[in-house]
């Protein structure tokens, strides 16, 4: 969310450090998408892989590892673990979500890219 000075009384100094920052964001925004895309680009592959052997979408002991060395990341670099562990929760759902239908549609006897655009998710 912006606001905005209608005042137009900022200091110049004051709005190139605004802008300047803003534009830090803005590239660590977009470096995040590119690596969740990547990491979504595996579990697609992951969820494949487990449709053709018919294993389960979710691991659950594979995911409680997961959160745990999420949240030890996050302590180590200073961002609160609960809030990396709702972060990694909400991927993790979006992949078996994913996971359950690549799967469904492996046991229709469909492959996945060729019925639908894969909207790629995170989990795995």
């Amino acid at each position: 969310m912006t606001t905005s000075n209608a005042g137009g009384d900022v200091d110049p100094a004051v709005r190139e450090e605004l802008t300047r920052l803003r534009d830090s964001i803005d590239n660590i925004d977009a470096a995040v998408i590119h690596m969740l895309a990547e990491r979504f680009k595996c579990t697609q592959q992951v969820g494949r892989l487990k449709a053709e052997h018919r294993l389960p979408p979710a691991d659950p002991d594979r995911e409680a590892r997961q959160i745990a060395r999420l949240r030890a990341l996050a302590a180590d670099a200073r961002l609160d673990p609960a809030f990396a562990e709702k972060f990694l929760n909400f991927i993790i759902a979006e992949v078996i979500r994913h996971h359950e239908r690549i799967a469904d549609d492996n046991a229709g006897g469909g492959t996945p890219s060729a019925n639908r655009t894969t909207t790629f998710s995170a989990g795995e």
